[in-house]
């Protein structure tokens, strides 16, 4: 199917106009979106972009339509592990709740300029150059292997080399200032902490255009396909952020799944370079007779995969005490600082959380315990945690 300039005309207006009103009705006045508030939008957009996949069926023919829902699925499968560093960035930044909205949006706003950039280029190369599906294809199980080695919260240190610089140019000052990106400090125009993670959390974007891009183009080349795909899998990651928040350290098992996919999807693109082969040290330039792995052959996989993976994680009993432990030293950590919100509600609603992980530290399996018991620095601060509450009780 040819679309038409109109046809692109019409479908950047319309994400456009939703960026637009997600700003101005949630994001442009500062607040915590409540659960319920996060489920209705989450649920809108990922209903958006069925709709959108099913007009992309119907006027594109089944081969367009599977291409763009298996784009989808895995580039929103890849987003929610996006999540995770956004989460570590913005605690480390200690971003105030009530301002992580806009950090968010900021993000998704600079992943869709990125990305896209990524996909046009990314086309170009592939029309000019058969030889690319080679080096995406390596980019992807090189990928895939990175995700099964352990990760820690250094390894996505806030602290990266473009914030050391900026901080060594710029008098940067320790606190927020509401939303603004600049303040005046001692007379004197600083930077505030909330332009330092909007570069951090841009500098990450970078990255994962340089996953996601040769993924969805081991899946179709179709460029149409290629951004909406990428663009609808974003939209609604702001409000997935505080619909997952708790649940995100639950997918203990979603790093193999996704490495599964990534190596899956990189087996498939050399498997399709191969097919294309005009290098003339593989097979003489000669295309090289192989199978090629279908579309709905892809999609199956990768859905099955995920299907897997969040099941696995959920029902692993290992994974419900790393969730509890992560989860109390997030919210402890949280209710300690002061700067984290002004919301006495807020407040109140993490204290809750806390008291119910720990109940969930007490009730666990006794071979799980013991790394309760080694994560000494977690209890100082849960007791931190319940002396500050009694002291804000009192006061």
């Amino acid at each position: 199917m040819h679309v038409t300039p109109l046809v692109w005309g019409l479908t950047i207006v319309v994400i456009v106009a939703l960026l637009a009103f997600d700003y101005f009705f949630h994001v442009r006045h500062a607040h915590v979106p409540t659960l319920r508030e996060a489920a209705i939008w989450s649920s809108i957009y990922v209903g958006l972009a069925l709709i959108f996949g099913v007009v992309v069926l119907i006027f594109g023919g089944v081969t367009m339509g599977s291409e763009y829902f298996a784009g989808y699925v895995t580039e929103k499968a890849l987003s929610v592990d996006n999540l995770f560093v956004f989460l570590i960035i913005i605690s480390s930044f200690r971003v105030p709740r009530e301002d992580q909205q806009k950090v968010l949006l900021f993000g998704i706003v600079f992943s869709i300029f990125a990305r896209t950039a990524f996909i046009f280029l990314g086309a170009a190369l592939i029309n000019s150059f058969a030889w690319v599906f080679y080096i995406f294809g390596l980019i992807l199980l090189i990928t895939a292997g990175n995700m099964l080695r352990p990760e820690t919260e250094e390894s996505h240190s806030a602290d990266n080399f473009i914030i050391r610089i900026a901080k060594k140019f710029m008098h940067t000052t320790e606190h927020y200032d509401g939303d603004k990106l600049f303040t005046i400090e001692n007379g004197k125009r600083a930077m505030t902490p909330m332009l330092l993670v909007m570069v951090a959390i841009g500098g990450t974007d970078i990255l994962f255009a340089l996953d996601s891009i040769p993924a969805i183009f081991g899946l179709t080349q179709n460029v149409f396909i290629v951004f909406t795909a990428t663009v609808f899998s974003l939209m609604g990651l702001r409000q997935l952020y505080f619909l997952l928040d708790g649940l995100l350290d639950r997918l203990i098992y979603l790093s193999f799944g996704l490495a599964a996919i990534l190596g899956f999807i990189g087996v498939k693109l050399i498997l399709h370079a191969l097919h294309e082969n005009n290098l003339p040290f593989v097979n003489d330039g000669e295309p090289v007779a192989v199978v090629e792995v279908s579309t709905a052959l892809s999609l199956g996989v990768i859905i099955g995969v995920l299907i897997v993976t969040v099941i696995a994680s959920l029902t692993s009993q290992k994974g419900r005490a790393q969730a509890a432990i992560a989860g109390a030293r997030h919210h402890a950590a949280n209710y300690v600082d002061l700067d984290y919100t002004a919301d006495a509600d807020e407040r109140e609603r993490i204290y809750t959380k806390l008291v119910k992980e720990e109940e969930q530290l007490k009730n666990l399996d006794p071979k799980f315990k013991k790394m309760v018991r080694e994560e000494t620095a977690l209890l100082d601060l849960i007791k931190r945690a319940h002396a500050d509450h009694d002291a804000f009780l009192n006061r």
